[in-house]
């Protein structure tokens, strides 16, 4: 598909940085020229790229590069993940945590700041005093991992977690529905995670961050059966 061509070749002159944030592209009448196409199918390549967060158009004045950031990575991803599995996917979303989240947080115990400790107590103290619906909770929940994540000063590691977590509201939404002691079983084990980072012990970390993601299939487990009992 040429405009599809066309799109990977201005994908490609952002990611190499021959055009840097801010820069202001060419327009379409001159992207049509310089590779001799329609306007069209310009357009249309342009749609692709800002559908991948890379450019954004500002009526008037042009085409300009947008900062590449974690959700120009992790935002695809997350929409593949949640459009394209078409079995209920809890079960996996929690086995691929259970495979990584246990080293994130080995490597938050070492690597951690006291700017990373800050933020994990404030999340805490606002975990333990919500009282709001289930979607503010599943949030917090993100927040708190997304924090160990960046804790762990692999620069990876949270464009790898990021999409994975993008679909728990949803699971937690109904993990909460069928299960009363699900906030005060998070408010227990992420307050264990957290000592133990906080401590600097990156093997307790491990093992408290393996026991809560073991609770948590338990959970989805328990959820994914009333479900299946109603249906």
């Amino acid at each position: 598909m040429l405009s599809k061509k066309i799109a990977n070749l201005i994908e490609e002159a952002i990611q190499t940085k021959k055009i840097t944030k801010g820069n202001k592209l060419p327009s379409e009448a001159e992207l049509a020229s310089q590779f001799g196409v329609s306007r069209t199918a310009i357009r249309e390549a342009l749609r692709i790229v800002g559908a991948k967060g890379m450019i954004r158009i500002e009526k008037g004045r042009g085409i300009f590069v947008k900062d590449l950031s974690a959700d120009t990575v992790s935002g695809p991803l997350h929409q593949y993940l949640k459009f394209k599995v078409e079995h209920n996917y809890a079960l996996d979303v929690i086995h691929a945590r259970q495979i990584i989240e246990p080293s994130i947080a080995a490597f938050a115990a070492v690597n951690r700041n006291q700017d990373d400790i800050d933020k994990l107590n404030d999340n805490l103290l606002r975990l333990r005093n919500y009282n709001g619906e289930s979607d503010g909770l599943a949030k917090l929940d993100m927040e708190f991992h997304m924090q160990i994540a960046y804790a762990s000063k692999n620069q990876v590691v949270p464009l790898i977690l990021e999409p994975i977590h993008r679909l728990m509201p949803e699971i937690k939404k109904s993990v909460y529905a069928t299960n009363d002691h699900a906030q005060e079983s998070a408010i227990e084990w992420h307050s264990k995670i957290a000592a133990e980072i906080i401590k600097g012990d990156p093997v307790e970390a491990r093992v408290m961050m393996n026991q809560h993601l073991a609770i948590a299939e338990e959970h989805i487990r328990v959820m994914l059966k009333a479900q299946s009992s109603k249906s």
